[in-house]
């Protein structure tokens, strides 16, 4: 597909349940066809900037239903900010002020909003985070509706969770669908010990699945050449090459769950 198949516009989502507030998303489709499966998109600290459309956009060519989630919707509905130093500072500011519980209360009314959007029978929503979002996308993971999720360099997830806690790995056990994790191999922001606890943490929810006869794809763990924030062409530490091959885990990701084209996903 290219762009001129695909359509995006902002949306605006009223609560449906206790705890939610509207969401100012971003949502991107295809123009013609049916949607082959819906994406819930979850940005890095500096909100639904234009780097993050491009991603809705992006999986829209690729034929998915894509929802991009702002995260601090309590505190700056419609953040969008650049790269530079005072951007992340004010990024991160917000970021402080979020909690592991609003945090899912919101990914879920967008999954709410966004299951209905697809044709039926669907394998379920798959989910995609970077930076902070990749760290939330390891919490929504948790969610029933989302069937695979991949998080990009989703820092902090072996020492704590948003709001306060102990580490969301060890929510893992949790996770009912399939969690791929991709990283830089010289992150900063994910030194080599926390490498080594997001490896033991997903290896160990693998081997209870086996014992357990659970019939779903394998959480999985993949180290690309790169730091922090390759994925993302703004950034100064984009990696092209790191970048298509995260592009690519992306993409058979969902397609393993989710359905390639013509196809119904697995159940």
């Amino acid at each position: 597909m290219s762009p001129s198949d695909s359509v995006a516009s902002w949306l605006q989502l009223e609560p449906r349940r206790p705890g939610q507030v509207p969401l100012r998303c971003w949502w991107a489709r295809p123009a013609v066809s049916a949607p082959r499966g819906g994406v819930l998109v979850l940005p890095e600290v500096f909100g639904i900037n234009g780097w993050i459309r491009s991603v809705t956009q992006r999986l829209a060519e690729a034929g998915y239903a894509a929802l991009a989630v702002p995260l601090y919707a309590r505190t700056a509905p419609e953040l969008e900010l650049g790269y530079g130093p005072g951007d992340l500072a004010l990024g991160r500011s917000h970021k402080e002020r979020t909690s592991t519980d609003q945090l899912l209360a919101d990914v879920a009314l967008a999954a709410d909003w966004l299951q209905p959007q697809l044709p039926a029978p669907a394998a379920g929503l798959g989910c995609v985070g970077f930076c902070f979002g990749g760290h939330v996308a390891l919490l929504a993971a948790t969610l029933p509706a989302v069937a695979v999720t991949v998080d990009f360099y989703g820092a902090g997830v072996a020492s704590g969770r948003p709001g306060g806690g102990p580490a969301s790995l060890e929510l893992v056990p949790l996770i009912g669908g399939t969690l791929l994790c991709v990283c830089g191999d010289g992150d900063p922001l994910i030194p080599p010990a926390d490498v080594a606890a997001i490896a033991t943490a997903l290896s160990a929810a693998n081997d209870a699945r086996v014992l357990a006869a659970v019939p779903a794809l394998p959480h999985g763990l993949v180290l690309l050449e790169g730091g922090h924030g390759f994925m993302c062409s703004a950034r100064a530490d984009h990696r092209p090459e790191a970048a298509e091959q995260g592009w690519s885990l992306l993409l058979n990701s969902f397609e393993q769950v989710l359905g390639a084209p013509g196809g119904l996903g697995r159940a």
